[in-house]
């Protein structure tokens, strides 16, 4: 669990063990990670502790005086703030020496107290260079939500790929967890069990997770934003998963032609370093109302945008524009989707092995969503990363392999 300890200097983070650690554990842990000892620290949940100028102040200050006290009693747990009154000098992390002016802390001046708020701005450029995508996988995607959605619900998955030096993201695959999608709203019901497999099968065709995409619905059309607050608030959350720098979001949507028509639009995206750490810090307001606008984000607490203090910013500070490119992968994407209506059986197993069949077997199962089924539903999880392999190297399958494959689809 992380805590954000304000203080005169600014905030710091402090890891603890969870929300059953006591006030005096807290303490060492501040002591031993931000080297303020332990006598000489008041901590309270109350931000009036930082305006605190005499011994006396202090002592109204009485919610964490408690040392056996859990933080669970004050409602403590992720992301929450805590104020730290201090005395004396210390060296903060990355910092020089700080050193108040008086026993009781210098006065703030006006540069001090700009500095200390956040500021949003336009990131210059994304650390993508580019999103390519392989054209059977996203057409198998855009298919989907196009013909059998006609997009009237959300839909969404990760993409798997990989990252060149330069930036550069190649997908190659589409993973569709379970899900509810709705006019406005997708949820994700993620199944870690099914997502270490996947993982695995990855890992084993030399891919990893670099991204997600998801569709807007006809509904959002007519909504003037690239992204809602719930898709920048998803958005923010993956790629603050991830740990990846690259990690690309995808939006793809139905537009209106010149002719009339409708035409399915790929739009590639990555959130900005300053979005991502907003909301690994816990800034952005999570419940939504139906009057709300759509195209802004709320803050727990003012920001600066423009030099303005405000608590509603436009989602567009957020994004940055990824060039979006196409390529032809080694994988094949015509077994049946996981997680959708059309399941797929023995029977799909089988029709898929018979009109493949002039292809040596490792190309009949180069296929991500095959060696899905082969490891979900048929006890072959362990198994299916060594076959992976093989697709990823273009090396034979082993017989035995081959062979307890073949039987599993004749049993159809």
């Amino acid at each position: 669990m992380l805590l954000r300890i304000r203080s005169r200097d600014g905030l710091e983070r402090v890891q603890v063990g969870g929300p059953h650690v006591s006030i005096s554990q807290l303490k060492a842990l501040i002591e031993s990670q931000l080297q303020i000892p332990i006598h000489n620290q008041t901590l309270s949940t109350d931000r009036n502790l930082l305006l605190a100028k005499t011994p006396a102040d202090l002592l109204r200050f009485t919610d964490m005086s408690d040392p056996s006290r859990p933080l669970s009693s004050l409602n403590l747990s992720h992301g929450s703030v805590v104020f730290l009154y201090y005395q004396g000098e210390r060296t903060v992390r990355g910092g020089p020496p700080v050193c108040p002016a008086g026993s009781f802390g210098r006065k703030m001046t006006m540069d001090d107290l700009i500095a200390k708020q956040t500021r949003i701005t336009r990131q210059e450029s994304p650390h993508c260079d580019s999103v390519s995508f392989d054209r059977d996988s996203a057409n198998a995607f855009q298919r989907y939500v196009n013909e059998t959605l006609a997009f009237a619900v959300k839909r969404g998955g990760f993409m798997y790929g990989t990252v060149s030096e330069e930036g550069r993201v190649e997908v190659d695959f589409i993973y569709e967890p379970p899900q509810q999608g709705m006019e406005d709203d997708l949820i994700l019901l993620r199944d870690p069990e099914e997502e270490k497999l996947v993982d695995a099968i990855a890992a084993g065709l030399g891919r990893k997770r670099v991204g997600f995409i998801f569709t807007q619905t006809i509904m959002q059309d007519k909504k003037d934003y690239n992204f809602s607050n719930k898709e920048v608030l998803q958005a923010a959350e993956l790629h603050a998963e991830s740990g990846l720098k690259e990690w690309v979001t995808v939006v793809v949507k139905l537009e209106a032609n010149e002719d009339g028509d409708a035409d399915v639009h790929f739009e590639a995206f990555q959130m900005s370093d300053m979005c991502v750490k907003l909301f690994k810090e816990g800034w952005f307001v999570t419940e939504f109302g139906e009057d709300d606008d759509p195209k802004l984000s709320k803050m727990k607490k003012e920001v600066v945008v423009g030099g303005k203090d405000v608590k509603e910013v436009d989602n567009d500070f957020f994004l940055l524009v990824v060039k979006i490119i196409d390529h032809q992968g080694p994988l094949s994407s015509t077994f049946p989707i996981e997680n959708r209506n059309n399941l797929a059986t023995m029977r799909t197993l089988k029709n898929h092995l018979d009109r493949t069949k002039s292809l040596p077997f490792v190309k009949r199962i180069a296929d991500f969503h095959l060696l899905l089924f082969l490891a979900m539903s048929h006890g072959l999880g362990s198994d299916v990363p060594a076959l992976a392999e093989c697709v990823s190297t273009e090396t034979a399958v082993p017989e035995g392999y081959q062979l307890l494959i073949e039987s599993m689809a004749n049993t159809s």
